[in-house]
Formats: C-alpha cells, structure tokens, sequence
C-alpha cells in the first residue's frame, strides 16, 4: 500500500529463491502446505491500483481479501456482514468480542487471535469447515464456536475473569479425534491485524484493521505493539512472525520454511502496521482423544498473573468453572419456570442481563463497548428498570449517584456522559428519563437518603421543564397552523429518527410527563407537600397539553394514529410504546388513536413477514412492543412478534441482538454494537411484562397475562421465582391441573391493587374460582386477588 506516493521509477529486486506452495486446487478444501521445490523469480505482471484500493488500512485490506480465496481472511473483510458477541468481566469497562467464526478480538479496537487448522497438508479454514455457536448452559457469558471437519472438531471458548481493574481475556482450544483411526493435525493460532468488530462499524471506534506496527516473542509470550501480552497456557512447537510484505497471510505464515523453534526469540517490526505471526501445536490425536491449548491476555492493569505452562486444560477447566459458578450466581437471583419448548426465553433473559453487566463500567451504564461507550440517560434509566426487576437495584443506584453531579446548574439534564464530561446538546427527553431513574430506584431500594441526596437535581429538572413547556404556551402557540403544538416540549433530535432535523417528538412529551408523574412521587415520598402541590398541578396541565396536541396533530395530517412527532406527522409505535410503559398513560390516551397505532404497526408487521412490503433493515427496539400488546391485552399477537424478534438473534446462539438488522443476513451494513445492552434492557422488560408487570391505574400486579395456554398446559406450567417488584419479590407457579388451573402465589409482593388475572375475551373460561378455600367471582375478564392469597383455584 503506498497511499500518496508519487514516483517516476519503480524498482523490484528478487530475493533469494525459496520453497513454493504446491497449489492443489482453490475449489478444495484448502492449499497443500510445504512443498519443496525451489522456483526463481520473474516478473509475470504488474498492476498499479488506484488510490481507492488503499484509501486507508482497512480498505486496502478489504481488497486484497477479495483478491484471495475465501476463508484466508476474516468473514467481515471478505464482503460478507459478520457476527460477534461480547466477552467481558461486570462492570469492566475493557471488553474482548469473539466473532462467529472463532477469532477472539484482544480488547477494544485490538487484534485478533484467529485459529487455523492443518489436516494432511491442507490449510483449513472457517470456510472450510461447518460451524456452531453455543454458551455455557445456553444461557452464561461463556461463548463457543465449533468448527466441524469430517475427522475431527475444534471447539473455540472465550471467557473473561477477575477484577475490573485485573481482568484477563482467555482463549481456549479443545482439538478431537471423531474418526475411528489416529490422526496427526497442526493446529496454528495467528495473531493478526484486524479486529473482530467489522469493517463497517465506523461509530466512536471504528472497525477494520487493528494495526501491529511491532510483533515479537521472547520464548514464553507473545507481544503485540508492546501493549498487549498473549501467554500460551502450553509451549508450541513452532512460532512464526512476518510483515505483510514478506506474507503475513496464513498460508505463507504456517509455511514450514517461515516457522522456527519455539525456544527461538523473535522480532519483527513492519512499517505498514500488517505485521502476523503464528503459534503452532503439532498433535497426534488417538481416536476420541482431546488436545487442549489455550492462552491468557490482560485486559485491564499491567501484569499478567503466571499460568503454568503445559496444563492448560486443568488450568482453564478451573478458571472457567470458577467463573461459570460467580455469573450463577448473579444471574439466578430471579428464576423462570417453563416448558422446554419456552427455555429459550428465560435462557435470552439471562444472556442479555449479563449483556448489560459486562457493558458496564464501574458504576456507568451504557449500551456498548465500541460503537456507543459512553452513556446516555436514556439507556441508562430503561436499563435499570430491568436490573431492578432480575434483582440488582445497587446498580441503578450506585448508576444514580455517578449520573446526578452531571445536570446541569440550570437543571438540563445532560443527554450523555462520557470521558469528556456532560454533552450540552439539548435532548428533552433526558429530564424525565433522570426523575424516573430516582423514583424507579428508590422504589427498590427504598433507599431514602439517596433520593433525599438527588432531590436538588430532580427540583431543578421540573424547573426546566417548566421553562421550556411555557415557551411554547404563548399566543403564537394558539393559530390554527401551531396549535397541535401547543404545551409540547421545544424540538429536539433526542429520537434518533429525527437526527436530521430537531422535532417535537411524543417521545420526549412521554417521558417529561413520567418525569412530572415521578417528581410529585419522590415530594410525597420526602414530606415535601408544598412541592408535590406544585408538580401536581403541572403534571395535569402537561397531561392536557399532551392529549390535545395528539389529538389536534391527527386532525392537522388526516391520520388515524399517534403521530411520533407532532409536527411531522409520522408513524412510529416503537416510540409510542413509552406511552404505555414506563409512562403509564395507556388509560388517558384517545383510545381510538391508540387502537389504530398499534392496529396500524400489526399490519405492517404482517407485511413484512410474508415479505409483502420491501425492507432492508430494523432495529430490535421493537421488543418494546412485546410488553405493548401484553398490556393491552392482544397476547397472541406479543407472541408472534416475540417469535419473530428471536430468530434475528445472530447467531441464535449466543441470545443477543444488534442494533440493527438486516433482512439479508450476509450483507455488509452498519449495525452498531453486538450485544445492543440497550436492546437488551428493552427484551428483558418485555419478557418479564409476560409473567408480571404493573398496571398504573390501580397499581396491581397482573400475572401471566402473556403466557399462552400451551405452557401451562404442561408438567411443569410457569412460575418465576423471587421477580423484584416495586412492591417486594414476587413468587408463583400456575398451571392447569386435573381440576383446572391452580395458581399458587408466594413471596413477599404486596401490592395496593392485588394480583390480576385476565382471561381472553370471548374464550371460554372457568367459572368456579376459590381464593384460599373461599368463592371468588370474576370481574368482567379479569380476576382480582387480593394480597396475601397464597392459593387460586379454576374449576
């Protein structure tokens, strides 16, 4: 690559003849590796590229992929969109990725240790092989890749473990024999520049190429550009380091000429940044047999802990099964009981909590590690109602305490925080976002000096607001052409569909009405009356503004739903759906406009379905409208769209969504970071909306409203175990008996307006209940128990 260059001559001078691969065939399985023959050199052809061809690194890299066979590069070079997922500690900050081909990114923006396989002189790829992704139990951070070849697997496992401040990324590499008779196989673990997040990925840190201007080894570890350290858990036969001048492709690194002595130390500097190298294990496997290998790198500090060199598959087996048992016991302070046709749920639930945990770092919640490594209120507060809910509300708070410093004097509530400090641009749905995100947490903790501690900042946010409600309840407001405007916050480009230009987006009118509803909340909750006068009154003149702009936009466009902005006129459910959860808003909204929205998403759901309507591309923020249609009472519809939502995890495997999805699943596309921990917070919500969720009129707790009657039609029904509710843990197991169904209720959950069960309109339902022994009658489709009942009986 000579970017820039400008020259009249161009010389070439031929180094001494060495071995050249013997090609056997580009449409097999691989090139035969080691032949020996001498060949001297000539020049055949020569081609100057245009610039574009090497317009930076990772485009160069791009073309010479393309220019090489399939597999000899990462799948993400090669024009084909990749996958990945995350690999990390709670609360770390510093992350690994493992791509679903089996290269393990070192740390954020780093190389890669790509594995590569040696069978009968034929270099083996991940094109040449059949894959599988999988995680620890289904459901722990602990992922794999299998490749599969007719003789033998190679099972690739990454893991992290140890404090956040001396975490260590692990790579592990389990070599069989499947076949009936011994075989002798090299497998080699390149080091090379590129990272596992795609070339596509150009947010905060871009993907592609991960430079290596310096690679050496001293005869135990692997140094690439000094900073980051790769130590063999047990001693190769060979190593091999190159520049990309001299080949640093695989082919040519595993190349017998190239390879020395492990004991051998080595260094090689190149001034493109290209530069590879190679561990190598030469191993003869009797039929059945396993050979393990592995590696340890730091993530965090300076130093790596020493490994003893040689039991690597007793040193990994302890460190992983030590690490599998601390992510239990995290993840299981809630449990789910289910079918096993139904297991993917809770095994996605607790994938995605552990998403949002290793997204963290330290007391900060955000939804990425590459793309988006910084922190948005929004985020945050959606994603800490979901650990309140799984049983980890310290984060939310410990979340709080950091955020609260960072509003502003004036009360604006900054949209984001990162290294740099509070982000000025106005976004006007972060004010309510903050007032949520103290309630919300002191509804769990009932931590009541923390939320005497942030009352300020929540006083000084409701006094912003109202400064900016009221300018836009002025005479200008009042004209036929402005009036559907009238009340709203001011413009602005928090919704990310209107990063174009700043609208007045429902969906920060959503959210201050929560902020408002939320600070009369806290006044009550600290014995201050006169405030909670005052936020009351606001509150119901905000609420009035909001439902007369929603029905005047409707009638200013001639449209039949809620508009997503109010002067735009557009279709946006996913932000609508914050109407009805957190907002609590589904019972004072225009009920006919409300049918129609999420009417009018089904529609055009079913469209793209059966592909009746073009698309490119969604994002999963439509799990939000999972917990939607629970609500209002259309089960058989959240399902069908949980169905759907599913089947776009890639791989399905390893439960988690990026930002954005494609409809080809192959071509490349920005998709933002993978796992989305926002995205993960918005399945977590909605997947728990099916067994429990609260119902803000009467502030009872309606169970099972999502579950479908297969499910309790089994041996073992559905239940959750110790679900954390604003009003303490709810336990219960329900599933039809001989008798009929029996719900049995446990737990420490009191809340004012009971327990709700709701049976399907218009389907038969059992009209013999007893609560506790005694009749209990139904109320319209719904039955309500009161608290404390341990024992629902349906004949």
């Amino acid at each position: 690559r000579t970017p820039e260059a400008t020259a009249r001559w161009l010389r070439l001078e031929p180094l001494r003849p060495v071995p050249a691969p013997d090609v056997v065939g580009s449409s097999g399985a691989g090139q035969r590796l080691g032949a020996t023959q001498a060949t001297t050199y000539a020049l055949n052809e020569i081609e100057v590229e245009p610039l574009a061809f090497g317009a930076d690194p990772t485009v160069f890299v791009e073309a010479v992929a393309k220019e090489n066979r399939r597999g000899l590069y990462p799948r993400g070079f090669s024009g084909e969109q990749s996958y990945w997922t995350l690999v990390g500690v709670d609360g770390g900050g510093e992350s690994g990725l493992i791509g679903e081909d089996g290269a393990i990114e070192l740390r954020r923006a780093g190389p890669s240790i790509e594995p590569f396989v040696v069978d009968n002189g034929r270099l083996i790829t991940w094109a040449d092989v059949n894959i599988e992704q999988g995680l620890r139990d289904g459901d722990l951070p602990i992922p794999s890749v299998t490749w599969t070849a007719d003789d033998w697997t190679l099972k690739i496992t990454s893991f992290a473990d140890g404090p956040a401040d001396q975490a260590q990324l692990w790579g592990r590499y389990d070599l069989t024999n499947t076949s009936s008779r011994p075989r002798t196989l090299t497998l080699a673990l390149a080091a090379r520049p590129m990272q596992v997040n795609a070339p596509r990925q150009f947010l905060a840190i871009p993907g592609g190429v991960s430079p290596i201007g310096k690679i050496a080894w001293d005869g135990a570890e692997l140094r690439l550009n000094e900073a980051v350290r790769v130590q063999p858990l047990a001693t190769p036969d060979h190593v091999a380091l190159a520049t990309f001048n001299a080949g640093s492709d695989p082919q040519s690194l595993i190349l017998p000429s190239v390879q020395r002595p492990a004991g051998d130390p080595a260094t090689t500097t190149d001034a493109v940044g290209l530069a590879a190298g190679a561990l190598t294990y030469e191993v003869t496997l009797q039929p059945g047999e396993t050979r393990t290998v592995g590696w340890v790198s730091q993530l965090s500090g300076e130093a790596l802990a020493p490994e003893p060199v040689g039991q690597a598959a007793a040193v990994l087996d302890t460190v992983e099964g030590r690490l599998a048992a601390e992510w239990r016991k995290k993840l299981d302070r809630v449990e789910l009981t289910l079918p096993p046709a139904a297991q993917r749920i809770e095994d996605a639930l607790k994938s995605s909590l552990a998403h949002m945990l290793m997204s963290r770092q330290g007391p900060i919640l955000q939804p990425g590690t590459r793309s988006y490594n910084r922190s948005w209120i929004r985020d945050g507060a959606m994603m800490a109602e979901g650990l309140n809910r799984l049983g980890m509300a310290e984060h939310s708070a410990d979340y709080l305490r950091w955020y609260a410093p960072y509003v502003f004097e004036n009360g604006k509530v900054p949209c984001c925080v990162d290294a740099r400090g509070a982000d000025p641009v106005p976004e006007n749905d972060s004010h309510g976002e903050f007032i949520f995100l103290a309630a919300e947490t002191y509804r769990y903790t009932r931590d009541e000096a923390l939320l005497r501690q942030v009352w300020p900042q929540v006083q000084k946010a409701i006094a912003y607001m109202d400064e900016l409600r009221a300018s836009t309840r002025t005479a200008a407001f009042e004209t036929p052409d402005q009036r559907h405007l009238y009340g709203l916050l001011p413009p602005t480009i928090s919704h990310e569909g209107y990063s174009d230009k700043a609208a007045y987006s429902y969906w920060d009118d959503f959210w201050g009405l929560l902020g408002y509803k939320d600070a009369v909340f806290i006044a009550e909750t600290l014995g201050d009356a006169d405030a909670a006068v005052r936020y009351a009154v606001a509150r119901d003149q905000f609420a009035a503004d909001i439902g007369a702009s929603i029905t005047a936009t409707a009638a200013h466009y001639g449209i039949d739903w809620i508009a997503g902005a109010a002067d735009r006129g557009d279709f946006d459910a996913t932000s609508t759906t914050i109407a009805l959860s957190p907002a609590g808003e589904q019972d004072n909204l225009p009920p006919e406009l409300m049918a129609r929205t999420f009417d009018r998403y089904w529609e055009n759901f079913q469209n793209r379905l059966t592909n009746r309507t073009a698309w490119k591309d969604y994002t999963p923020y439509e799990w939000r409208l999972v917990g939607a249609f629970v609500r209002l009472g259309q089960k058989d519809r959240a399902l069908e769209v949980l169905d759907f939502l599913m089947a776009d995890r890639r791989p399905e495997a390893w439960n988690g969504w990026a930002e954005v999805v494609g409809r080809e699943k192959r071509e490349p596309r920005f998709i933002g970071d993978m796992p989305h921990a926002w995205i993960s917070s918005d399945y977590i919500r909605s997947a728990l909306d099916l067994f429990a969720y609260e119902r803000d009129r009467d502030h009872a707790l309606v169970l099972a409203a999502g579950v479908p009657e297969a499910w309790l039609d089994t041996a073992e029904g559905v239940g959750v175990r110790d679900l954390r509710t604003a009003y303490g843990p709810l336990t219960y197991a329900y599933r039809k008996e001989r008798q009929g169904y029996v719900l049995t209720l446990g737990g420490g959950a009191t809340p004012p307006g009971g327990f709700v069960l709701q049976w399907k309109a218009g389907q038969e339902r059992p009209e013999r209940v007893r609560i506790d022994g005694r009749a209990a009658m139904w109320a319209g489709d719904e039955l309500v128990i009161p608290a404390g009942a341990r024992r629902v009986v349906l004949d």
